[in-house]
């Protein structure tokens, strides 16, 4: 029976350590016990930190794991490709996962690419000079779930929003960046072996300004078929620029009323909130978890060319989409909803993605759910 180490075991990581037991895996994860979702489904639990590197490695060559794998987790991206590297087992380099996950080092290698992004600057200080012209976006360097991300129009919001964003930042790094006005995408694709396969683009609403927290998701984007081209090309040189070769990958684009298309970001892991473990599989039918576990244990099958087979979605619960409160209501009156949770408490307005308290996902033959 195979072996495969995931990293990390929150609720993150969950459909994919259900889809490994579904698959007949043996399954080992690491990550600290508080929070720890996944530790009573894992065949052995380790609670070591996701980015003790070494001590995870020592654990994966006396468990002869076959394969390492994490989704949805931009920290723990890192400890996979250093885990996989080491061990001869399919993977990203270290050097491009470090790219992936440093929002610097990824837009220099976009820069060198010719891929276009936004005007940029990297600060260690909120007295640093930044010489872009307002409106600005602020984030930490090595973050993701729109923590600590704020749009700011002022000198004085700036030293605000940069002290918040390096307090946040692992590496005590911020990034501010020339403001893109325009609606928000992302992209799912599977690489192997440094061959890139396009999955699907997904629609996402947004807070808007300040801090931009996700509240809803749809697939298939509102594209036409040329975009959905010209989309895909890039992507795969934005992964080529990074030396992304093998597992799943998130990108996130905006593109201006001009129709100009400006990459924000990519991760070297597949997008959350149930985009990549959820979402692709209702509306392309790709087993998207199946196919990263395939990666990872080397003997993944490329899949066939994928059409929009259904319109899935996820909408968010928060102070901001308090209009979703009947559905919560009358969750059985709503066939389409195929899963949802709802936490206790009063509703809040958001500032980052944790702060949302329930979810569902729906998915139907005829058209996006409009709420």
């Amino acid at each position: 029976m195979s072996k495969l180490a995931v990293i990390g075991a929150s609720y993150l990581q969950l459909p994919l350590v259900k889809k490994a037991k579904e698959m007949g895996l043996t399954v080992i994860c690491f990550a600290w016990a508080d929070g720890a979702v996944c530790k009573d489904l894992a065949d052995a639990f380790y609670p070591i930190s996701v980015v003790d590197k070494d001590a995870i490695l020592e654990v994966c060559l006396r468990e002869k794991i076959d394969g390492i794998a994490t989704i949805a987790s931009d920290v723990a991206a890192p400890t996979v490709a250093y885990v996989a590297e080491k061990m001869g087992l399919p993977g990203n380099s270290c050097e491009s996962a470090l790219k992936a996950n440093n929002k610097h080092l990824m837009r220099d290698a976009f820069l060198e690419g010719g891929i276009p992004c936004p005007a940029y600057r990297m600060v260690k200080s909120a007295d640093e000079s930044v010489e872009i012209p307002f409106p600005l976006i602020v984030k930490p360097s090595d973050r993701s779930g729109s923590m600590a991300v704020s749009r700011v129009d002022s000198p004085e919001e700036l030293r605000k929003a940069i002290a918040e964003a390096l307090a946040a930042s692992f590496a005590g790094e911020a990034m501010v960046e020339q403001c893109i006005e325009g609606r928000e995408i992302s992209v799912e694709f599977i690489s192997c072996a440094g061959r890139h396969y396009p999955l699907q683009i997904t629609d996402k609403v947004t807070t808007g300004a300040p801090h931009f927290v996700e509240l809803e998701h749809h697939q298939p984007a509102r594209l036409s078929a040329s975009q959905y081209k010209d989309i895909y090309a890039l992507t795969s040189r934005a992964l080529d620029a990074l030396g992304i070769t093998d597992g799943a990958s998130h990108t996130e684009y905006k593109i201006t009323r001009a129709g100009e298309i400006y990459i924000m970001e990519t991760g070297a892991r597949m997008g959350g909130d149930f985009i990549g473990s959820d979402l692709v599989y209702l509306s392309t039918g790709y087993d998207f978890l199946k196919g990263v576990i395939d990666v990872a244990l080397g003997r993944f099958t490329p899949p066939r060319k994928l059409e929009n087979k259904a319109y899935s979605g996820v909408y968010f619960l928060c102070g901001e989409t308090e209009r979703l409160l009947p559905v919560f209501g009358h969750i059985d009156g709503y066939p389409q909803i195929v899963a949802w949770e709802k936490s206790p408490g009063p509703l809040k307005n958001v500032t980052r993605s944790a702060d949302r308290s329930g979810y569902f996902i729906y998915v139907q033959s005829e058209g996006r759910w409009e709420l």
